[in-house]
């Protein structure tokens, strides 16, 4: 299998994924107190999220590659 027609699944799966789910969180921890032994820490959650225009802009171009070198 070549690369480009790699790279157009991959861009195909991507875009896929990304129009399934349109962001995800994660977690930090902050510490909020340190006085000697006393340690209190806070759990900060952050959301990063695309549109899902993305996701279809991407699975779109993997198809015209994958038909592009079909033909």
């Amino acid at each position: 299998m070549n690369t480009s027609k790699s790279l157009a699944i991959i861009l195909v799966v991507i875009g896929l994924l990304m129009m399934l789910y349109t962001g995800f969180t994660y977690f930090t921890t902050e510490r909020v107190v340190d006085i000697g032994s006393l340690h209190i820490n806070k759990e900060k959650s952050h959301f990063i999220s695309w549109p899902p225009l993305i996701g279809a802009l991407l699975f779109l171009m993997g198809l015209v590659m994958l038909s592009r070198k079909a033909n």
